[in-house]
């Protein structure tokens, strides 16, 4: 090989060294340059929540339904079978302290039998009093006879004998007609005291009895048959040995219907306003990967709440499954993914890819051994892509992420034709 070729070989061997090199440039620096194009396809807008199943109806297994009435506002569970029991109706379920309605018992009890002697003292007082007005008036009546006697004895004494006769009858009369009247007034009054009395007895006998059948009920059984789930108290915490049941929610546990079920979740804020009735939901549970379930948006909350450990306000959504699995139980922990929308023949690229500045959103797309700095219209966005309406086709390659010494760069704009017409599509 001559001087001359070998100059025109090694010539070419650096010109296509050079190529090479600009070519993978971006490839062989330290942060290797990663490219795509963009996906056309169905596009899922979506929210993911996690939530709790529950079953959509339950039966609850109560204590007192007469605390507010005994004054009795806080109990406290002493004794609760295991969550997840199998019961039979009529079977025991929990126990709950009965010092204070015991106390309460004892209390009444004493009343009661104040109330019985005071009965019996007003019965004693009344029998004597009437009998003491029954024999005046026997004793004024042989007075009235007696003094009616000298009368008629007088009519043939003098005037002034004969009056005086006429006045001690007219007297005695007058006495005796009195102390009539007062017994029967006695005789009321003897009747109003003994019902006194006896209403008296009555109501603290009542007071007793209701305090005999709250205790019952402080020993409390399944209503049904059923698996046995703990209630929740306001915090979220299932109420379990120890815990307090407050007169107003005296809820100890529930028997769920496991032929329904439905994941309890709470949305926040900021999303709620995409939720709506109907939407459709797929359900996955963490106990059993891989495993997924249909279900519905079912009912939305109006207000919103503040939940333990969140700043943020919550609303509570109820998401009802569609199948029905013998596996599922209450208190399963679930990832609910809530479809918003979707999109048919959609071009979408990763959120990674997409860039602002002014207000502009921008991609990095490939050309050449360079790149250029291209505007595009996004639409709908979901967790992980977001939709192009202009600016990319499917054809195009763009960065994933901001390539080196990309800070001063001119953005190609849009045609403002083409961005009126998307906007307009979009509406």
């Amino acid at each position: 090989m001559n001087a001359r070729n070998l100059r025109i070989v090694l010539g070419g061997v650096v010109a296509l060294f050079i190529i090479w090199w600009l070519f993978f440039q971006g490839e062989q620096t330290g942060n290797a340059e990663i490219f795509l194009t963009p996906t056309r396809g169905t596009f899922e807008s979506a929210v993911t929540v996690t939530g709790e199943l529950q079953a959509q109806n339950s039966q609850e297994i109560r204590g007192p339904d007469n605390a507010r009435k005994v004054r009795i506002w806080e109990m406290k569970i002493s004794k609760l079978i295991p969550e997840g029991t199998v019961v039979k109706t009529g079977d025991f379920v929990a126990e709950l302290d009965k010092s204070e309605i015991t106390d309460k018992i004892q209390t009444a009890e004493v009343q009661v039998q104040k109330a019985e002697s005071q009965f019996t003292q007003a019965r004693l007082d009344t029998t004597l009093t009437l009998a003491e007005a029954r024999n005046e008036l026997v004793n004024l009546r042989y007075s009235m006879e007696e003094s009616l006697l000298r009368k008629e004895q007088a009519k043939y004494e003098s005037p002034a004998v004969k009056r005086q006769a006429e006045i001690e009858h007219e007297k005695s009369q007058r006495a005796y007609e009195q102390a009539e009247k007062n017994y029967h007034t006695k005789v009321s009054q003897a009747i109003a005291k003994m019902q006194e009395a006896q209403a008296n007895l009555k109501q603290e006998q009542q007071q007793l009895d209701t305090y005999l059948e709250t205790m019952g009920q402080f020993t409390i059984h399944a209503p049904a048959d059923g698996m046995l789930i703990y209630a929740k108290e306001w915090n979220g915490r299932k109420k379990t040995i120890g815990s307090v049941v407050q007169a107003w929610d005296p809820v100890v546990a529930t028997l769920p219907d496991l032929s329904s079920m439905e994941s309890l979740t709470y949305v926040n804020e900021v999303d709620i306003q995409k939720i709506k009735e109907g939407q459709e939901v797929v359900v996955g549970l963490d106990a059993m990967p891989g495993m997924t379930l249909k279900g519905t948006v079912n009912s939305i909350a109006n207000m919103g709440e503040q939940r333990p450990n969140s700043d943020a306000k919550v609303f509570e959504v109820k998401i009802l499954l569609a199948e029905n699995d013998s596996t599922l139980r209450p208190s399963m922990t679930t990832s609910n993914t809530i479809v918003i929308s979707r999109l048919e023949d959609a071009l979408f690229i990763p959120l990674e890819s997409i860039f602002s500045k002014d207000s502009l959103n921008y991609v990095f797309k490939k050309s050449g051994f360079g790149y250029s700095c291209q505007e595009v219209l996004i639409g709908e966005v979901n967790e992980n892509h977001a939709v192009v309406k202009a600016g990319l086709d499917e054809t195009d390659r763009i960065y994933l992420s901001r390539p080196e010494n990309a800070e001063d760069i001119t953005i190609d704009r849009l045609p403002e034709t083409q961005t009126l017409s998307s906007s307009n599509r979009e509406e």
